[in-house]
C-alpha cells in the first residue's frame, strides 16, 4: 500500500494540475522533432513514379469530389419543393463527407489536398516543393473539369445549364466584397483545420490529442458550407469553382469567378502565416 501511495505522489508531482490538458506535447522534453522544410525546387521529383502517382491521386480525388458534390447540387436545384430533397444541409454533407472520404483515401499517396488553396497554404508553410505544388494544382483543376463534365453528360446540356451547373456565383443581395470576405474566412477555417489536424505534434507519444485527420477536415468543409452556401454557394476550392464554371460557361458565372480564386488564396495565405508564426513558434525538441 505504501508503494502505491509513493506512485501516486510521484504522478502528482510529474503532471502538475496547473498544466492545461492537451499541452503536454509543448514541453521541451517530449518525443517530438519538427520535420525539416521541403526544398523550394526539387527537380529530382520529375523522375520519380511516386510524384506522378500522387498527381494521379489528386486528379481522381478531385474528379470524384466534383461528380458527387455537383450532382447533389443539381438534384436539390431540380426539385420544385426543397422539402423533397436533401436541402442545403444535404449539400453541405455531400461536400464535407466526400472530403472526409477522399482525404482518408489519398492522404498516404498525395497528402489528400484536393484543393489548390490547400496546396498553396502548404507550399507557403514549406510542406511541399513548388514543383509538386504546381503539378497538384494542374491535376486538381483537370479532375474538377472532368467531374463537372460527367455530371453534364448525365443530365444533358439543356437541363444542366437551366439548373445553373453547380457554378459558384455571389447571390443576389450580396456584394462581391461580401462574397470575397466569405471565401477568405471560409478558406481560412479549412486550411487552418488542415494544418492543425495534420500537425506532427499530434503523433507525439504524449500529446493527449488522438485524432483522425480527415474527420475534422471534412467537418470543417461541412460547417463552412452551411454558413456560406446562401452567400456564394461556397467555393473555398478554386478547382471546384473552375471546373463548374468551365462546363457551365455562362457570363454571370465568369463575372464573379475571380472571387473564388482571390478569396481562397488569401484565406490560405493567412492560415499559413498563422501556422508559421503561432504554431511553429513553439519550440519542440526530441528526447535525447
Amino acid at each position: 500500500m505504501e508503494g502505491k501511495e509513493e506512485d501516486v505522489k510521484l504522478g502528482a508531482n510529474k503532471f502538475s494540475e496547473r498544466q492545461p490538458i492537451g499541452t503536454s506535447a509543448q514541453s521541451d522534453s517530449k518525443d517530438y522533432k519538427e520535420p525539416p522544410p521541403a526544398p523550394f525546387f526539387e527537380p529530382g521529383e520529375l523522375s520519380s513514379w511516386s510524384f506522378y502517382r500522387a498527381g494521379i491521386a489528386e486528379f481522381i480525388a478531385t474528379f470524384l469530389f466534383l461528380y458527387i458534390s455537383v450532382l447533389t447540387v443539381m438534384g436539390v436545384v431540380k426539385s420544385p419543393t426543397k422539402c423533397g430533397t436533401v436541402g442545403i444541409q444535404g449539400i453541405a454533407w455531400a461536400f464535407g463527407g466526400m472530403i472526409f472520404a477522399l482525404v482518408y483515401c489519398t492522404a498516404g499517396i498525395s497528402g489528400g489536398h484536393i484543393n489548390p488553396a490547400v496546396t498553396w497554404g502548404l507550399l507557403l508553410a514549406r510542406k511541399l516543393s513548388v514543383t509538386r505544388a504546381l503539378f497538384y494544382m494542374v491535376m486538381q483543376c483537370l479532375g474538377a473539369i472532368c467531374g463537372a463534365g460527367v455530371v453534364k453528360g448525365f443530365m444533358g446540356k439543356n437541363q444542366f445549364n437551366t439548373l445553373g451547373g453547380g457554378a459558384n456565383v455571389v447571390a443576389h443581395g450580396y456584394t462581391k466584397g461580401d462574397g470575397l470576405g466569405a471565401e477568405i474566412i471560409g478558406t481560412f477555417v479549412l486550411v487552418y483545420t488542415v494544418f492543425s489536424a495534420t500537425d506532427a505534434k499530434r503523433s507525439a507519444r504524449d500529446s493527449h490529442v488522438p485524432i483522425l485527420a480527415p474527420l475534422p477536415i471534412g467537418f470543417a468543409v461541412f460547417l463552412v458550407h452551411l454558413a456560406t452556401i446562401p452567400i456564394t454557394g461556397t467555393g473555398i476550392n478554386p478547382a471546384r469553382s473552375l471546373g463548374a464554371a468551365i462546363i457551365y460557361n455562362k457570363k454571370h458565372a465568369w463575372d464573379d469567378h475571380w472571387v473564388f480564386w482571390v478569396g481562397p488564396f488569401i484565406g490560405a495565405t493567412l492560415a499559413a502565416l498563422y501556422h508559421v508564426i503561432v504554431i511553429r513558434a513553439i519550440p519542440f525538441k526530441s528526447r535525447s
